[in-house]
């Protein structure tokens, strides 16, 4: 009896890191896990799509104006998605002038890229960014 119990709580022991791993890969010695967990899945499909909600984009100030469009997303060497590329002035792409601008000032108002208190005037004020070679 007591040969019994100890398999059945050896078999328990052998099988508990099966069932809370149950649907993820097993990670391999040396390597880390490749994606996101369910959880983190959830939360991404709620944030910003740059394909579908961002890039190429027009961007408002607080008085519905256009001042610009998005016209790329800058990821920081931490990772973060810090600034959004707003192309402001300029006709068919001739004396454009892109600005970086925080993410965090930007806001999604019904469906459309805000950026309170900003003026045409103020974006062509900004510092040109230009890509690193």
């Amino acid at each position: 009896m007591k040969c019994t119990t100890i398999l059945m709580l050896a078999s328990v022991a052998l099988t508990t890191p099966i069932i809370a791993h149950a649907g993820q890969p097993e990670p391999i010695a040396g390597s880390a896990l490749i994606g996101v967990t369910y959880a983190e899945l959830r939360e991404v499909t709620t944030g910003w799509s740059a394909k579908r909600q961002v890039l190429g984009q027009p961007v408002f100030n607080g008085k519905n104006e256009k001042i610009g469009s998005v016209d790329d997303v800058i990821i920081a060497p931490d990772k973060s998605v810090s600034y959004g590329i707003i192309g402001a002035g300029g006709f068919l792409g001739m004396g454009k002038h892109d600005v970086a601008i925080p993410v965090s000032q930007m806001k999604l108002v019904k469906g459309r890229l805000v950026l309170a208190g900003a003026t045409k005037d103020v974006l062509m004020a900004m510092p040109v960014f230009e890509y690193a070679h």
